[in-house]
């Protein structure tokens, strides 16, 4: 006669408290659905702000550690300072994403309740996957920001462009789905466990590696497709081309910090006594994206095509930190990865501020003697490109010193010349936005940038930030360095 026995779990409300965050955010996600039923457009404003309050909330309990930490649910949850700091982030990054969107999506006609919902439930699904401590959790995490994701980019579905970026972004996403499923399946067969903590400690006792190592390729290249690393970064520039810019500025932001989180609890959480093996597929992964990224846009003449391939190089200097491994090498990444959110905001911001109704700011024809045009948003465009350039002192130089430092660390020398040479090749495009913006002539016929107040305040701030971060960074940098602390 078969058997079968069952276990019982003890769970108590205190299981809840480390969840606190993700529970406000999940309701308020709820009731804002709700509420927007009974919402016309007229008042539609309502919606988009308390989606933002809900946010700063959200973000404000997680930095201040609202709830405690630990692992809960049987391991399946866990909020450690990590977890706390991009979570923190992503929910601020969200928070800014929605300012920058309400003025472009009104003019447009697609201010609708559901792009607020869609980025509550991305960043949800954000949180839920920085903070996995399973397999499954993992998974849960990440489909739940795919599909929201996938959902804002085709926002604008009378616009056959953005319709066609999302399409392929919905099919290059399920097949990065479907490499990162698959390599956790093999090492769920190589070792019989979900659980992060369980399944490292099975790989570092375990004498057969083939089946362990196979796995760990496949899920390597799912968290390369997730990042836009290449040579799996082709849905990146259609997708960041296609998208209305707020949903660009959305994706090229947040949801990067949720993927860092993603590549530390796999591979380091996860398969960590692998690192040997690893780490050299993450420094090929780190070139390719650094030498396809930046000489590719070098060739752009559309402005949101050449962020986007600025944005896979960005992601090799974030792999430059992976690759340096250990402690240092985690807090460089992490480091990275929110300097880069800050100055990708800034740079569609300003794009963003420029477009009117009808008029897509979007090629280096249309930044064309804006400094004559507008003095201001010359200077913040300006504060994005030198920092993204990783020119001193601004945000971008501390951040690709900290991930050379990290690899040379690690014994890749090699790698950090490669960096090196890279980010000089990318200064050149970045600069060329500059040298149009204050030495070239205005185009007749172009429509002046956007006078909405709150708008400008929010590209002010964040670009401006730039360069007071730039100053002050080393708190940010101990933060992240308190993270990865034995």
């Amino acid at each position: 006669m078969l058997q079968t026995t069952a276990t019982a779990v003890a769970f108590s409300s205190t299981d809840l408290l480390p969840l606190l965050p993700e529970l406000v955010l999940a309701g308020g996600a709820f009731a804002l659905l709700m509420l927007d039923l009974f919402v016309d457009d007229a008042r539609r404003v309502a919606t988009w702000l308390l989606g933002m309050a809900l946010l700063v909330v959200v973000a404000w309990m997680s930095f201040a550690g609202i709830g405690g930490q630990g692992t809960v649910l049987a391991g399946m949850f866990v909020r450690d300072t990590m977890a706390d700091v991009l979570n923190g982030g992503a929910c601020l990054l969200s928070a800014v994403a929605l300012v920058y969107a309400w003025p472009f999506l009104k003019e447009r006609g697609l201010h609708k309740g559901e792009v607020v919902v869609l980025v509550l439930f991305a960043t949800l699904g954000m949180m839920l996957l920085i903070s996995a401590g399973s397999l499954v959790m993992v998974y849960l995490g990440l489909e739940m920001l795919a599909l929201c994701s996938y959902a804002l980019v085709a926002i604008d579905r009378d616009n056959p462009l953005a319709s066609e970026a999302a399409m392929k972004y919905f099919v290059l996403g399920s097949l990065s789905s479907g490499l990162l499923l698959f390599g956790m399946s093999l090492l769920y067969g190589a070792t019989g466990t979900l659980d992060l903590a369980a399944l490292r400690a099975a790989v570092e006792g375990s004498g057969e590696t083939s089946l362990l190592l196979t796995g760990t390729v496949f899920m390597i290249a799912g968290i390369a497709f997730k990042f836009g690393a290449a040579p799996f970064h082709m849905w990146v520039p259609d997708t960041y081309h296609g998208a209305p810019t707020p949903i660009t500025l959305f994706i090229g932001t947040a949801p990067e910090l949720a993927s860092f989180a993603l590549a530390y609890r796999l591979l380091e959480a996860g398969v960590g006594p692998l690192d040997e093996q690893w780490r050299l597929l993450i420094a090929l992964l780190a070139t390719a994206s650094l030498v396809i990224g930046n000489l590719i846009a070098l060739m752009q003449a559309n402005l949101k095509r050449m962020l986007a391939y600025s944005a896979v190089s960005h992601i090799g200097f974030v792999f430059l930190g992976l690759a340096g491994g250990g402690a240092e090498g985690y807090a460089a990444a992490m480091f990275y990865m929110i300097s880069y959110a800050i100055m990708s905001a800034a740079a569609f911001g300003a794009i963003i501020v420029l477009s009117g109704k009808g008029y897509e700011a979007d090629t280096l024809d249309d930044f064309k003697g804006l400094n004559q045009r507008s003095p201001w948003l010359a200077g913040m465009m300006l504060c994005a490109m030198f920092s993204l350039a990783g020119i001193p002192p601004f945000l971008g130089f501390w951040a690709k010193l900290a991930v050379l430092r990290a690899v040379i660390e690690g014994g890749m020398l090699w790698l950090a010349i490669v960096g090196i040479v890279c980010a000089v090749i990318g200064c050149f495009y970045y600069l060329r936005v500059v040298k149009v913006m204050y030495f070239d002539e205005p185009p007749r016929g172009v429509p002046e940038p956007r006078q909405d107040k709150p708008l400008r305040w929010m590209l002010g701030v964040n670009a401006i930030g730039l360069v007071v971060l730039g100053l002050f960074w080393n708190p940010i940098m101990a933060w992240c360095q308190l993270a990865f602390q034995a």
